[in-house]
């Protein structure tokens, strides 16, 4: 869910009273009848599949029973809007939508977000486990892990009393600068489609409904409620698209949330194209499409165009699918057709994902959150991408002084702001920071680094500095025998940054310390990739992300060796923003209200393979990941058996220490043309012991070997050698092997 305080300032008036909405929303909340009652019902029996109890209840349903289930109310009140929430809402929640209590159809109740069970502002918050931000969990290269956090903040939202997780953002990291990116899966399409939808396989393991958002082109944050996409079809298809796909294919979401802004055009929210064509009939979703809160703006079009719920309300200036939809329906401008069709859709997600057999309980706080901590950690550990290391990590136990200088590390550890705001358990490690209102504010989890360090580090002396004064900091990194500098750059839903530098003179600051002391290592806590014009300077940077409610214990058992860090980078460091397809996020600053045309003229060329196409050398290559211990890889092979493209290939540890890696097979057209001279094609994370090998196994989807045709909507193989390239980064290739692959042409499906 997405929304801003900005619709606070806006002086329009609902076009329905909100007190009268509920009130009519209200009036279908008859008294449910028994479960003896109800198990008797033909809709009831679990062994009728998901569609034929749907079409069965639909039978039973009246228009306003319908009805109800298609429009959606915020869960918090909106004084600014004349707004109070449905009394049946959570508190501080996303959004409500009534059910058929009569018909054993349950209420909807819906939280934010990717990274937990997120609570709007308010004098009380609802305090809950935090996963590592979506880009670390993505550079985690570790679907298992992906679908671990996915089950543990399902676990959350389903004690919490609610029923639809809006995880599984998805769009690709199109513009570096964009505030959402930490929520996201990368640049990669088939990266970020393999990790998050291995995340929404988690979270509906719960029996609850997680959905797929934002459909599509939400790539940056300035002007997302004005801006219009222009890409060539074919392009958008091989690239986020495809992300969404994949992510879609694995975890089989039950509903989709359309986004913001416009393409080719049209609002996501109601476009034929993305709703109709390419969602439902192309790839054959079944679930329901939501709105993002604010992004419906008709109610013909809206619905006739593939929008099955409106959310949110009152952000949006209508109650759009309310009254006018029921008005839309009785005079034949949308069919009774596909008005039970919208109705179904939920019902058909609701049944499939096990909803309405398995009711939600009321909300409680009955959480293991020590366990829970432990599985946010796990992934943050894995997270942690190790960028540079010039023999001075891990720490080791003969470190006597120690300085710990900048971002609170003394207390707690960043997370990304907006909708996906999770609160911590205890409280914020540090108040008042940030935006007062939304996005804001800027929370810190309190996971302090430095105690965490000091509990493994006793006989050390560890001194922290706030680092506001770059000569005094410099003074304490003279004077210690090893610095560790914690910087920072909050991002945050509505805002992108205005550049990749690190914000309040943090360059500035890393410059002193090095120059102060040689043995400085740089911890970073960003939203994605960031400038580093002190990189030669320091001896080691790690880049831990936002890494979650454990986020201090995870970055100490890296920083000395407890945990051997594995992450690798799902994004492109640039060397220098003139690298990037464009010099400047386009519409920057946003003006209000105006229209503009964001063009992709890249198309599917994004990240590594934009700096592959354009001969650019990165700052730090996507795949990027360093180790304390070393690996081999030998004995590449590639095969076609049954049309499918086999790989296999050995990974060593032939370092000291246990560590795991993350084997990458891209592949290289030799007699065609693709968008990039290379393509991600699959990977693979192994863990070892020193000394300890073994034999891995893959096969490549065969579109990532593909050109899509738009015209015949297929994906079209070429005849010919292809290179298979066995890497550790988009840099680094360690072995590779030509093999001849038959012409192909596969449905819109990849069948």
């Amino acid at each position: 869910m997405t929304f801003t305080k900005k619709l606070g300032i806006i002086a329009v008036s609902c076009a329905l009273a909100a007190p009268a909405l509920m009130a009519t929303a209200q009036t279908q909340q008859q008294a449910a009848p028994s479960q003896k009652e109800l198990a008797s019902k033909s809709w009831m029996n679990t062994k009728l599949s998901a569609h034929e109890r749907t079409q069965l209840v639909l039978k039973e349903m009246t228009v306003d029973e319908k009805l109800g289930l298609l429009m959606g109310y915020f869960g918090t009140d909106a004084p600014w809007k004349n707004f109070t929430r449905p009394e049946e809402s959570y508190p501080q929640s996303a959004g409500f939508i009534y059910g058929v209590p009569r018909l054993g159809i349950p209420n909807i109740w819906q939280a934010d977000a990717g990274v937990g069970v997120a609570s709007q502002s308010g004098p009380n918050v609802r305090e809950r486990t935090a996963l590592p931000s979506g880009m670390a969990t993505a550079a985690t290269w570790n679907p298992q892990v992906g679908f671990d956090g996915g089950a543990m903040i399902g676990a959350e939202a389903r004690t919490s009393g609610f029923n639809v997780l809006l995880a599984g953002g998805v769009n690709l990291v199109r513009e570096p600068r964009n505030g959402r990116n930490f929520e996201y899966g990368g640049e990669d399409p088939y990266l970020a489609g393999v990790m998050v939808g291995h995340q929404i396989k988690g979270v509906q393991s719960n029996h609850i409904v997680s959905t797929l958002k934002h459909f599509a082109y939400n790539d940056q944050e300035t002007g997302r409620f004005n801006l219009n996409v222009n890409i060539d079809e074919a392009a958008g298809r091989m690239s986020d698209l495809l992300a969404l796909q994949f992510a879609y294919e694995i975890g089989n979401p039950g509903s989709v949330m359309c986004s913001y802004n416009r393409v080719y055009g049209v609002y996501g929210c109601e476009s034929d194209y993305l709703l109709n064509e390419v969602l439902k009939k192309d790839w054959g979703f079944k679930g329901w499409v939501m709105s993002d809160w604010g992004a419906t703006h008709s109610t013909v079009p809206a619905a006739n165009n593939g929008l099955d719920q409106q959310s949110g309300f009152p952000f949006d200036v209508s109650a759009y699918f309310k009254e006018p939809l029921k008005e839309a329906v009785t005079n034949g401008w949308v069919s009774q057709e596909r008005f039970d069709d919208m109705a179904g859709r939920v019902l058909f997600a609701l049944f499939d994902k096990g909803v309405i057999d398995n009711p939600v309980p009321k909300g409680s706080n009955n959480i293991d959150f020590k366990k829970h901590g432990l599985v946010t950690q796990k992934d943050a550990e894995e997270a942690i991408v190790l960028l540079k290391n010039d023999k001075l990590l891990p720490l080791t136990k003969s470190v006597k002084k120690i300085a710990i200088i900048g971002s609170h590390a003394n207390v707690g550890v960043l997370s990304g702001g907006g909708s996906s705001q999770v609160y911590p358990l205890g409280g914020m490690a540090v108040s008042g920071l940030g935006p007062k209102i939304f996005p804001g504010p800027m929370v810190y989890y309190p996971s302090s680094p430095m105690k965490a360090l000091e509990a493994r580090l006793p006989d050390a002396r560890i001194t922290f500095d706030e680092g506001a004064n770059v000569q005094t900091a410099a003074k304490l990194a003279a004077e210690s025998d090893l610095v560790l500098v914690f910087a920072n750059q909050w991002t945050a839903e509505s805002v992108d940054v205005a550049n990749l530098s690190l914000p309040d003179n943090q360059d500035a600051l890393i410059a002193a310390v090095a120059k102060a002391n040689k043995k400085t290592a740089v911890v970073l806590q960003t939203g994605g990739a960031i400038l580093m014009p002190w990189l030669n300077d320091v001896s080691a940077v790690i880049e831990a992300w936002y890494p979650g409610t454990n986020g201090g214990e995870a970055i100490a058992r890296v920083l000395t060796g407890e945990v051997n860090p594995s992450g690798h980078l799902p994004i492109t460091f640039p060397a220098a923003e003139a690298q990037l397809p464009r010099p400047k996020v386009d519409g920057y600053p946003e003006v209000k209200d105006q229209r503009f045309d964001v063009n992709y003229t890249e198309g599917a060329t994004v990240g590594y393979k934009w700096f592959d196409a354009h001969k650019h050398i990165p700052l730090f290559p996507f795949g990027y990941g360093l180790s304390y211990t070393d690996f081999e890889f030998s004995d590449l092979k590639a095969f076609v058996k049954n049309d499918q493209l086999n790989i296999s290939f050995r990974v060593k540890n032939i370092g000291a220490v246990a560590g795991k890696e993350v084997a990458q097979i891209y592949i290289a057209p030799l007699n065609t043309k693709w968008e990039a001279p290379k393509r991600l094609g699959a990977f693979q994370k192994v863990d070892l012991k020193p000394g300890e090998s073994t034999q891995v196994s893959v096969v490549v989807d065969p579109r990532l070997l593909a050109m899509y045709q738009s015209e015949s909507k297929t994906w079209k193989i070429a005849k010919g050698q292809y290179e298979i390239i066995l890497s550790r980064s988009a840099t680094e290739p360690q072995a590779t092997v030509k093999v001849g692959i038959p012409a192909q042409i596969l449905d819109v499906q990849g069948r």
